[in-house]
């Protein structure tokens, strides 16, 4: 029985690590709808490069940063229980991968190829496993002292916080730092619309991300045996309700329709195996208003430009859903208990401050040594053409 729980297991979180796996393909297919034909290439080569050097880099630095093991020792240790400890690290490596992912949709359209890579190894590797380790294996006791503080440690069961507000802070960062894309806010206080060059691809990578997302929250579990329908459920009711909530505030715009459930899936992680059903629908439906106000805000407004709304969709909602943990994970909204709003709002502050300074210290370093942007030519063209030297329909080009 033992070996057969062993077996199990092993499946259960690699399982879980396909699923987010294939959500990179959401991500890359979200940005790459959303961007401008000339950027589209780029977009698909970057997520699938970011991730490649985020395994590395998680395999060798950052899981030991988060978790203080290491796997430097024999395959026949590794092996051990079918393996689990290394299927383990495959799927809080695609929670790890998600950081640049995220990154990626904010910065696109104008941001150099290498010291983007550059940066997801240092992000990766030390920044987001250092906050890991203190939020998910109790590291320098801050855990304890928040619980001493509150009476409950700080909850964020699937990484409303740990992964999406970290990776929407930082990418804030790397976004001012860049600057607008070339003739987006004009001189007069005119603004240039950049509609998405595929609503089609964007509906499909918004999928993707939804179908993978179940992945992401049910295994966050990490056992068979304390896997729960809730979350699922929880995750379920979270995303219908940002949909219909992006659908009503964004008057029908497909862009807001298809981030609107994302929206409500980054809100609803933290507090997932808490909440009753009816307090994540109403989690989600307001992330769904916060992605709306504030991306039209961000892009109109503030003038930042944020190609993707990143800071927004997850940065904010995910700061949300850090605190609604402990407001609809109460018992007196129905949930399970066994939380406090005064410890989310203590690990949330804490996550969001470090995001947002290393942000800042990463990017503000790259800028002042590599510099981060393609010229003005070179934008003009598009990334495709200049980093990869192809579009993604070249049978169109007029010079062949």
């Amino acid at each position: 029985m033992e070996a057969l729980k062993q077996g199990a297991d092993a499946l259960f979180i690699l399982l879980g690590a396909i699923m987010v796996l294939a959500m990179h393909a959401g991500f890359a297919f979200l940005e790459l709808g959303t961007v401008r034909r000339k950027n589209q290439v780029n977009a698909l080569v970057k997520i699938l490069v970011d991730f490649s050097v985020s395994t590395v880099v998680y395999f060798v630095v950052g899981y030991s940063v988060a978790y203080g093991t290491h796997f430097f020792i024999g395959a026949e240790q590794l092996a051990a229980q079918n393996g689990y400890a290394l299927v383990k690290f495959f799927f809080l490596l695609t929670f790890a991968a998600a950081i640049p992912a995220i990154i990626s949709g904010g910065i696109a359209e104008r941001a150099k190829f290498w010291p983007q890579l550059i940066a997801t190894a240092v992000v990766v590797g030390v920044v987001y496993p250092f906050f890991e380790g203190i939020a998910w294996n109790q590291h320098f006791g801050v855990q304890a002292w928040i619980k001493s503080l509150t009476g409950e440690e700080f909850h964020d069961f699937a990484g409303s916080v740990v992964v999406h507000a970290v990776g929407g802070w930082i990418a804030l960062g790397a976004v001012l730092l860049l600057g607008a894309r070339s003739n987006r806010y004009r001189k007069d206080g005119a603004m240039s619309a950049h509609p998405p060059s595929s609503i089609p691809f964007l509906a499909l990578g918004a999928w993707i991300l939804i179908v993978g997302w179940f992945g992401f929250n049910v295994m966050s579990a990490q056992m068979l045996d304390k896997m729960s329908g809730l979350v699922a459920v929880n995750s379920l009711m979270a995303m219908v309700g940002g949909t219909l909530v992006a659908l009503l505030m964004g008057k029908n715009d497909p862009g807001f329709v298809h981030n609107g459930p994302l929206a409500g899936l980054v809100a609803v992680c933290a507090g997932s195996d808490l909440m009753h059903p009816l307090g994540a629908l109403v989690v989600g439906g307001i992330a769904g208003a916060i992605f709306v106000v504030m991306f039209t805000l961000t892009q109109n407004k503030w003038k930042i430009d944020d190609v993707l709304g990143v800071w927004p969709l997850h940065g904010l909602c995910g700061t949300w859903g850090g605190i609604a943990a402990g407001i609809f994970g109460s018992k007196a909204l129905g949930g399970l208990g066994g939380v406090s709003l005064g410890a989310q709002l203590i690990g949330t502050a804490m996550g969001v401050a470090w995001a947002a300074v290393a942000g800042f210290v990463v990017y503000g370093l790259l800028k002042a040594t590599t510099g981060l942007r393609l010229s003005q030519e070179e934008e003009y063209d598009g990334a495709d053409l200049s980093i990869h030297k192809i579009s993604a329909s070249p049978e169109r080009e007029a010079n062949w």
